[in-house]
């Protein structure tokens, strides 16, 4: 691996010392979370650590509406967790071992629909989505929690193109390395929303679409958590690595 040396003076006693920083040159990828609705960063911490053991820097957070702001909860609207994710990511991006150009984004449900329409508008190289809800363009200012179940229930059982949602036309607009997982039994994102986002990656450089089996949508089971754990991380490794090796072949 290529290091770069800087010459630096250490003082001691009224003298200094010459020595030389050395440190790798190759910056790490970034990796942003982004938890459900009625969730915290608390569902992502674990997975978040198995990340930051391959050598990415990892940002979990708390949308608004959620953890200390829940009282913020009844009024908060997409747009205004929308702005919450774009603040995360401008935070990532800026740390200064970060390689701004492998940003990896994992979504939960409410989470993987706001991070789809996130590639829209920021550079993201890998883009991971568990059960991945979807909602109607025309009621995105209305706060979430007056949003109908009924209707969205409706509209998550029919076929959507991206012609007709946001969150679609990011996803075919991008050209980065996609994982989607599917809950087995999920009573809130249908096999048919899945299948509406998978039918949208048409321009997707990889797209790995995994179904945790027995398992419902908020994997309350244990080992359905751990299946989905394992899946990200082996989808994320092969990501991370082979990135890697096609740096060190340049």
């Amino acid at each position: 691996m290529a290091t770069l040396s800087e010459n630096i003076l250490i003082p001691v006693e009224g003298q200094h010392i010459a020595g030389t920083f050395l440190e790798p040159s190759n910056k790490v990828p970034g990796v942003l979370f982004i938890h459900g609705w009625g969730g915290s960063q608390d569902f992502d911490l674990l997975r978040a650590r198995g990340l930051a053991g391959l050598g990415c820097v990892c940002l979990t957070f708390d949308l608004r509406g959620h953890a200390a702001t829940l009282e913020q909860q009844m009024k908060v609207s997409r747009e205004d967790n929308l702005r919450d994710v774009m603040a995360a990511y401008d935070s990532l991006a800026a740390h200064p071992a970060i390689d701004a150009s492998a940003i990896a984004v994992v979504g939960s449900s409410y989470g993987g629909y706001l991070a789809a329409i996130l590639t829209s508008l920021r550079s993201v190289k890998w883009l991971a989505l568990h059960v991945p809800a979807l909602y109607r363009d025309d009621e995105w200012m209305l706060p979430k929690r007056q949003l109908n179940r009924e209707s969205l229930t409706a509209y998550r059982l029919s076929t959507v193109t991206p012609n007709d949602n946001r969150a679609l036309a990011a996803c075919r607009r991008f050209r980065g390395d996609v994982l989607i997982v599917e809950a087995e039994h999920d009573d809130f994102v249908p096999h048919s929303t899945i299948m509406n986002y998978r039918a949208a990656f048409q321009e997707a450089h990889s797209l790995t679409h995994r179904i945790v089996d027995e398992a419902d949508h908020g994997l309350t089971r244990k080992e359905a958590q751990r299946s989905y754990t394992s899946i990200l991380l082996n989808w994320a490794t092969e990501m991370v690595v082979g990135a890697r090796m096609s740096r060190s072949r340049v």
